[in-house]
């Protein structure tokens, strides 16, 4: 899919440049942005200080799952059918709370998830904003974003880095 994204991409750039001026294209880290930027870093703070309660609650639970199985382990040959059977749903119904407030809390529709992206989308726009306003001044036609994980821009000259002038315009808040 990516391949047929580049080769649209492409094949557009190529039609427009024909016809018209030559383009002009620059790229950003946007990774960097998010790094150098001090919104951002208190953002991670405050994902971190609702994230750290949670995990701990979570390792609380797990813990206490492996005590529970070791526990089973240990008096299992001592046991009779009915009691095995009553503390092996004891397992189970941990195992599954245990699931349950992982996917509530982590899952990709979980609370941290909601309140990261409450906290990290205005920030986005903020950085799309100065990207593009950044773009303007510079005459920038195109601007595409490279980052250690996300590889669109397989190469771009550094003279055409916007990355910290976008930085710049961030923190002068203008």
């Amino acid at each position: 899919m990516k391949h047929t994204i580049l080769s649209l991409l492409a094949v557009a750039l190529l039609g427009v440049g024909a016809s018209a001026q030559t383009q002009k294209i620059g790229f950003v880290n946007s990774a960097k942005i998010f790094q150098e930027l001090p919104a951002a870093q208190d953002v991670q703070k405050r994902i971190d200080a609702m994230t750290k309660p949670l995990q701990d609650s979570l390792a609380l639970m797990q813990d206490q799952y492996k005590a529970l199985v070791e526990d089973y382990q240990r008096k299992e040959a001592l046991m009779n059918d009915a009691t095995k059977k009553s503390e092996q749903q004891k397992i189970i119904a941990l195992e599954q709370r245990f699931n349950d407030f992982r996917l509530q809390k982590f899952g990709t529709d979980g609370d941290v998830a909601k309140q990261t992206e409450k906290l990290l989308s205005p920030l986005r726009e903020n950085i799309r904003t100065a990207i593009g306003v950044v773009a303007k001044q510079e005459r920038y036609n195109f601007v595409f974003d490279k980052t250690d994980q996300i590889q669109i821009l397989i190469y771009g000259d550094p003279a055409h880095d916007l990355t910290f002038k976008v930085i710049d315009r961030l923190k002068r808040g203008k």
